[in-house]
């Protein structure tokens, strides 16, 4: 897919993270600058990465390659896909810049162009509140998945459908879900304000995946408050967290 998708809900939704792309790096959240986020992103990885294995993996909704270049360098096969034209284009230039050999294609995680049994793993990161037919992308995902692979979703939940507090939002970064264009489809994306870390555990349970487990990422929260003072804003503790489970072999 070399353009913005053809469903308008999605469309607004590509439109948005094509406009930012750019200098999504920029915003907070979007990348690692302390030890101790770079030791909790070590940990979250440590939970959910099977051991001494090297897995065929799919950054669903991979924005600029966060996760994509993350698992990269730690030797994993990784294929990262989103619908923003803009934002692969960007992937693809820190692929390049860091000698990291990443797939990355356009294409819309609920209709995803791979066969049957593709990958070892699928990982997302804030991609299910962005989406009109959530529960649609999690039974995609697991088609693309071999037997005994693993789905893990990186998320959070937040109290007033905000991504951050408005005092902990540094000047000139916008807020996504009250961005014009979320504002005109908002009510057309059920999972729009996060979803609490249970309701996710009994979702990947609904959807027929075994072994389910979940952890809060305590160490990223408190990590991130600590970066917020650093970088001079008032400190505002997010929900994160980090559910996985496994489809059956």
């Amino acid at each position: 897919m070399s353009s913005l998708p053809a469903d308008p809900v999605k469309r607004q939704v590509a439109a948005h993270w094509d406009r930012r792309a750019a200098h999504f790096d920029e915003d907070f959240g979007h990348s690692i600058r302390t030890p101790a986020e770079r030791a909790a992103w070590a940990r979250l990885f440590g939970l959910v990465l099977p051991p001494g294995r090297i897995l065929d993996v799919l950054d669903a909704g991979c924005g600029t390659g966060f996760l994509s270049l993350e698992l990269a360098e730690r030797g994993h096969r990784v294929t990262g896909i989103d619908f923003a034209p803009a934002m692969i284009a960007r992937a693809r230039q820190k692929a390049a810049e860091r000698g990291l050999a990443v797939r990355f294609e356009p294409a819309d995680a609920e209709q995803l162009p791979f066969a049957p049994a593709s990958f070892d793993l699928v990982i997302s990161r804030h991609v299910l509140w962005t989406l009109p037919h959530p529960e649609a992308a999690i039974d995609e995902w697991l088609r693309v998945l071999r037997p005994g692979a693993r789905l893990v979703v990186v998320d959070g939940a937040t109290l007033d459908g905000s991504d951050r507090a408005p005092n902990a939002q540094p000047r000139g970064q916008e807020n996504a879900r009250t961005s014009p264009e979320y504002a005109a489809i908002g009510d057309r994306l059920p999972f729009l304000g996060g979803r609490p870390r249970g309701e996710i555990e009994e979702l990947l349970r609904k959807h027929g995946l075994i072994h389910v487990a979940s952890d809060p990422l305590a160490d990223l929260v408190e990590a991130q408050m600590q970066r917020m003072i650093a970088e001079g804003l008032e400190p505002h503790r997010r929900h994160r967290y980090v559910a996985w489970g496994d489809k059956p072999g």
